[in-house]
């Protein structure tokens, strides 16, 4: 073969080349499918997290200002693809019924590969798609509301028989604005009258056994941060005999738990 078919050869071979590395980063560059009605990656499991505010006692306007500051936190610090779920907790304890919000995250203009995608273009879905309805929900989920029953442990292990949040998704975890004041069938804190609130509580595990056996075991392997709403008259309890109540409840249902008390001062409880 003379020496220009040679180079002719090799430079066939560098084109070939280029165009090969071309293609491999327009594919890995391409952006990934998305689900429209939940805008997330399609055919993916995302990590979850999910906010649950106890509305079955009322809040201060400052408690208020520091739930909303906590519900964007989540938002800010989501990764792209991951989910965020915004649900109330009510007399019923039925979370399904209350989901306001449940989305991934699409990614923000910072979030996105300026060599690709327009920061500015995807900043705008993003307000459009994502932060928009977290922000009408949100309103939506600071309206005060009161209610005679508090079933916190049954909404939280009904949740975890919720698609999208059953035991195969990955990073569940669970931020809980609560006073964590019980009171359903299950068990009560109040009845004082019944006294002291360490002698009328049943035993931990056997509250672990009793709602495994109704809901599964789908809450173990979730991360529950607690944040603790205190009550007038119940700091003391609250922060003593409950926490570590419901520490022996958490750690027997399997639940990863992690305690910080809502900034605001305690608010009157009904």
């Amino acid at each position: 073969m003379r020496g220009r078919d040679l180079l002719g050869v090799f430079n066939l071979i560098i084109i070939a080349g280029i165009l090969g590395g071309i293609s491999y980063a327009a594919f890995m560059l391409k952006p990934a499918e998305y689900d429209p009605d939940t805008l997330c990656l399609a055919g993916a499991v995302p990590p979850h997290s999910v906010v649950i505010v106890d509305k079955t006692d009322l809040y201060s306007r400052e408690q208020v200002d520091q739930i909303s500051s906590l519900i964007l936190m989540q938002r800010d610090t989501l990764g792209v693809g991951e989910r965020l779920s915004l649900f109330e907790l009510n007399e019923n304890g039925d979370l399904a019924d209350t989901n306001s919000f449940s989305l991934c995250n699409p990614g923000s203009g910072e979030q996105v590969n300026p060599l690709y995608r327009n920061p500015a273009r995807i900043q705008a879905r993003y307000e459009a798609a994502f932060a928009g309805p977290l922000d009408r929900a949100l309103a939506d989920l600071m309206t005060p509301k009161d209610a005679p029953q508090s079933p916190i442990l049954e909404a939280l292990a009904g949740l975890a028989q919720e698609d999208g949040f059953t035991a195969d998704v990955p990073g569940r975890r669970i931020v809980l604005v609560s006073d964590m004041l019980q009171n359903s069938d299950l068990f009560t804190v109040y009845g004082r009258g019944r006294g002291a609130l360490e002698d009328r509580l049943p035993g931990a595990r056997d509250v672990a056994a009793g709602l495994e056996t109704q809901f599964g075991d789908g809450l173990r392997g979730v991360q529950l941060d607690i944040q603790l709403v205190e009550r007038d008259g119940w700091e003391t309890d609250q922060q003593g005999i409950l926490r570590a109540y419901w520490s022996a409840v958490f750690r027997d249902l399997g639940v990863r738990v992690r305690w910080t008390t809502l900034p605001g001062g305690a608010a009157h409880a009904s």
